[in-house]
């Protein structure tokens, strides 16, 4: 099982990565093949691997409160 997860968000050039066993969110400089994907990303492509589900909410409160934004 997955212990950490790589986030992009669009409009947002950089990537996170998310250390799901830590509890922390930090930003990560994407280089070699992962900087390649993210470049595909900056031009709007999308690159998904090993995630079932994945929502992007305009603040933790509303994903805390079960709503998913429309």
């Amino acid at each position: 099982m997955a212990k950490a997860v790589i986030i992009g968000i669009p409009g947002e050039a950089g990537l996170w990565l998310a250390d799901l066993g830590a509890g922390t969110v930090k930003p990560l400089n994407p280089t070699g093949d992962l900087g390649t994907a993210n470049d595909l990303r900056k031009a709007g492509g999308t690159f998904v691997k090993g995630v079932d589900l994945a929502v992007a909410v305009s603040s933790a409160q509303v994903a805390l409160s079960g709503h998913v934004d429309g």
